[in-house]
C-alpha cells in the first residue's frame, strides 16, 4: 500500500521490528494515525480532541452535542478548518460558527472554563463533575428490550464496517443502526469515544429533529464507560451494544437514564444491564 493510501485511510507506514520465535525482522508495519484536533468555538479555543484525521466536522458537532453546548444542528452556522497561513497544522485546528441566537455568552463561558484536552483512551479529562454532568441528562422514555438476535446482528454489523481495524489493529469503530436494521453512521478513531461523537455528528448532519430516535441502537467495539452512556443519552439513542465490559457507572447510569444497554455482545450470549 503507498504512502497516499495509508493516508487517506487514517494510517501511516512505519519500520519496526518484529519479534516471532525469538527471530527480529525489520518490517513495514502500518500505525493508526493520531493527532490533536484544536476546536475553537467563535475564535476561542475550546478543546483539544486527540483523534484520528478525518471526519473532523462531524467528531465537532457530536462533541458539541454531547458535551451539552449545542442541542442540534440549527445551532451551528458554520465548520471550518483553519486556513491562517501562519498556522503551523491548519489541519488540526477547526473553527466552529454558532447560529444567530445562539447564547454566545455562555458557550463562551464554557470555553474559558473548559479548555479541555481530550486523550484518545480516556474521554475528556478535568472537566466538571460526574454530579453536574447527571444535572444536565434528561432520561429517556422506557422502552422495551430489544430482541436477543437484534442485538447480536447488530454487533456483528459493526464489524464489517471496521476496515482501518483490519489494516491497523489500532482504533475503536461506533455505528448507528435504526430499527430495521439500515446503518445511518459509522466511523472509526483512535479514541473510543470520538468515534460515538462522530457517528452521533453524521447522525446530526442527517437533518432529523434530535429527539427519541425510535429503537435506533448505538453499538461500539469497546467497553461501555460511562462517557459511552452519556453520549447516547445526549444523542436520545435509546439502546447501546457493546463489544467489552461495562463498568459500574455506565451500568448505573444506563439504569437511571432508561437506556437498554448490552455489554459483552457475543454470537454466545451477551450481560444485559437493567430489569426486565
Amino acid at each position: 500500500m503507498s504512502e497516499t493510501a495509508r493516508a487517506h485511510v487514517g494510517a501511516v507506514g512505519a519500520l519496526i521490528e518484529r519479534t516471532r520465535g525469538g527471530r527480529g525482522d525489520v518490517v513495514l508495519d502500518t500505525l493508526a494515525i493520531e493527532a490533536p484536533l484544536e476546536l475553537r468555538v467563535e475564535g476561542e479555543p475550546l478543546a483539544t480532541l486527540m483523534r484520528t484525521p478525518g471526519d473532523d466536522e462531524v467528531l465537532a458537532l457530536g462533541f458539541l452535542l454531547s458535551e451539552g453546548l449545542i442541542d442540534g444542528l440549527d445551532d451551528v452556522r458554520g465548520l471550518a478548518h483553519c486556513t491562517e497561513p501562519a498556522q503551523r497544522e491548519p489541519g488540526n485546528v477547526l473553527h466552529v460558527r454558532l447560529a444567530e441566537g445562539v447564547d454566545r455568552a455562555a458557550i463562551s463561558a464554557a470555553a474559558g472554563q473548559r479548555r479541555l484536552l481530550a486523550g484518545s483512551a480516556c474521554g475528556v479529562c478535568g472537566r466538571a463533575t460526574i454530579d453536574d454532568l447527571l444535572a444536565r441528562l434528561r432520561p429517556l422514555s422506557p422502552r422495551p428490550w430489544p430482541a436477543a438476535e437484534t442485538v447480536q446482528a447488530r454487533a456483528r454489523a459493526l464489524r464489517a464496517t471496521q476496515a482501518l481495524f483490519e489494516l491497523t489493529g489500532g482504533v475503536h469503530g461506533a455505528a448507528l443502526f435504526d430499527r430495521y436494521g439500515a446503518l445511518l453512521a459509522a466511523h472509526e478513531d483512535v479514541g473510543r469515544h470520538n468515534a460515538v461523537d462522530k457517528v452521533l455528528g453524521a447522525r446530526l448532519r442527517l437533518g432529523a429533529p434530535l429527539s427519541e430516535h425510535d429503537d435506533e441502537t448505538l453499538v461500539v467495539s469497546s467497553r461501555a464507560g460511562f462517557e459511552i452512556v452519556q453520549k447516547a443519552v445526549a444523542g436520545r439513542v435509546p439502546v447501546v451494544v457493546t463489544v467489552g465490559a461495562a463498568t459500574s457507572l455506565a451500568d448505573a447510569l444506563a439504569r437511571a437514564a432508561n437506556v437498554r444497554l448490552f455489554s459483552f455482545v457475543r454470537d454466545a450470549g451477551f450481560n444485559r444491564h437493567g430489569d426486565s
